[in-house]
């Protein structure tokens, strides 16, 4: 696996990895982290291509599912750590 690259965001630390055919595009967030993979075809080819796929949307949707990770690794904690 390599790093393809990296696309900078003021909230998120977002890299690219490219493996076996396959881009990873990962995501981190206050200790959390998502992954997306995608095979490489005619139309995902380079790092440009993966960093179109990063838009608005796709960015607030991400960030909106990191705020329920933690809300439930939060949960968790107190339920089973410090009750």
């Amino acid at each position: 696996m390599r790093i393809a690259g990296e696309i900078p965001h003021p909230i998120l630390k977002i890299t690219v990895l490219q493996m076996n055919n396959r881009y990873v595009l990962k995501l981190e967030a206050n200790l959390l982290e998502q992954t997306y993979k995608f095979n490489e075809d005619d139309n995902l080819r380079t790092f440009e291509d993966v960093k179109k796929l990063v838009d608005e949307d796709f960015l607030t949707e991400c960030i909106k599912r990191f705020s329920e990770m933690n809300k439930s690794r939060g949960e968790s904690y107190n339920r089973n750590i410090l009750a």
